[in-house]
């Protein structure tokens, strides 16, 4: 009779790869949560001319998705650690498709701003969510790529939600019906998605032992979680600082990008739509490139070297790219910086590295909702100001100024970063 080791089994059988598929699952499914949030922009051209609504009044509307999005990101990630990423995810998707569904029945500015509050509410908890399955599905040498990929959803979100949105527009004849549709949409997809993946790699069904042994196998050879050196006063501190100058940058494009492509460049709907994919479509691909590189550069020098060298190019080249666009005259050229600019910008992305880096494995989700908060009160006051200094000064060079000096905050917070938490160990060593 012969027995099998059923330890040398798992070791020698081949890992499945459904650790991967979870990834993009959520990768995929944050890009439709970035064009249910990006639909207004695109589509508020349109709907100001129904509504005959002033620039400031336009910025108040796109700030509305920011309050309750800001609001509810520290409860969200204090959800994802106490119910788990999975369930939160679930229930929240549901909730924010109804409200995109929702606003195609606004008449008027008032609905469409409560709409925009529902839909920031619940939308919140995704990506500190997102971010906890990643500390649990994939070994530490993979997370910057994990994270960065799905991440990568905002930009690609708002890149497609550009030709959706306005693709929809156009086959319907009404802005109204974008809205339903990808409301709708959102909520059978997001079934399916918690149909599929699970809180722990343990519990997947299609997950074989060998896969299992090898999301562990980084534990021992690298700096376990459990043993995470957790975060110093200064690194929060620029943290948020960081987090707030590449979200300014950011959120101003995505919410005015659109409506400067059409009135500041002159370029109709069908145009306006495709420009905007293609500079969104470029943040996206940055956004990849970073996590890439940033487990690969790890690998060559210290993780602090690795990050600001990222970060420090990111910076420097996407305020490069905004500061010369008040001075070019062809919409061709403005498009071409922007895609620069949003390239390197998104590098950005891997901010969602450092929670699962630095803070304690039960804090996780928090401080990646405390980050994200961070990054999301600079969305409530981006599109203000810049709703504000078109009115005032009738053009967008003050909004283009204003969006380079907070991309400079952005390389300077970032670069002020102890990726590595040797203030922390210090600390603890001579306690």
């Amino acid at each position: 009779m012969t027995t099998v080791d059923t330890g040398t089994a798992a070791r020698t059988a081949r890992p499945t790869k459904i650790r991967w598929w979870v990834i993009v699952v959520l990768f995929v499914f944050y890009t439709i949560n970035c064009i249910d949030r990006a639909s207004l922009s695109v589509a508020l051209p349109t709907i100001s001319a129904e509504f005959l609504l002033e620039p400031a009044v336009q910025g108040i509307i796109l700030s509305a998705f920011f309050w309750t999005y800001c609001l509810f990101q520290i409860p969200g990630g204090l959800a994802a650690d106490k119910f788990g990423p999975r369930r939160v995810i679930g229930i929240a998707a549901v909730i924010w498709g109804s409200f995109t569904a929702l606003a195609g029945l606004a008449v008027n500015a008032v609905m469409l701003v409560l709409s925009r509050l529902g839909l920031g509410a619940f939308e919140a908890p995704y990506m500190p969510s997102a971010n906890k399955l990643v500390t649990r599905w994939l070994p530490a040498k993979h997370r910057a790529t994990g994270v960065t990929l799905i991440d990568s959803g905002a930009p690609l979100g708002s890149a497609f939600g550009a030709l959706v949105v306005t693709g929809l527009i156009t086959a319907t004849g009404s802005w109204r019906w974008s809205f339903i549709i990808i409301g709708l949409a959102t909520v059978l997809i997001g079934i399916g998605v918690v149909l599929f993946i699970r809180n722990h790699s343990s519990e997947h069904p299609l997950v074989n032992r060998a896969e299992e042994a090898l999301i562990r196998s980084g534990e021992k050879a690298e700096t376990p979680q459990e043993e995470a050196p957790g975060m110093s006063r200064a690194t929060v501190f620029w943290m948020v600082i960081g987090r707030m100058g590449w979200a300014m940058v950011f959120w101003g494009l995505v919410t005015w990008g659109p409506t400067y492509l059409s009135q500041a460049r002159g370029l109709d709907l069908a145009a306006m739509g495709f420009a905007t994919f293609l500079i969104f479509l470029c943040g996206a691909a940055g956004e990849i490139l970073s996590g890439i590189l940033a487990d690969a550069l790890q690998k060559r020098m210290t993780p602090n070297r690795a990050f600001k060298l990222l970060f420090g190019g990111s910076g420097a080249l996407s305020l490069i790219a905004l500061g010369f666009l008040p001075f070019v005259s062809d919409a061709g050229t403005a498009v071409t910086l922007l895609c620069i600019g949003v390239f390197f910008n998104l590098f950005g992305g891997l901010y969602w590295t450092i929670p699962g880096r630095l803070a304690k494995p039960e804090r996780v989700g928090v401080v990646g909702g405390v980050m994200n908060f961070a990054g999301t009160s600079a969305g409530i006051v981006v599109p203000i100001v810049a709703g504000l200094l078109v009115q005032f000064t009738g053009g967008y060079t003050a909004v283009l100024v204003y969006l380079a000096v907070c991309a400079a905050i952005y390389l300077i917070g970032s670069l002020s970063i102890d990726f590595e938490g040797r203030g922390v160990r210090k600390a603890v060593a001579h306690a």
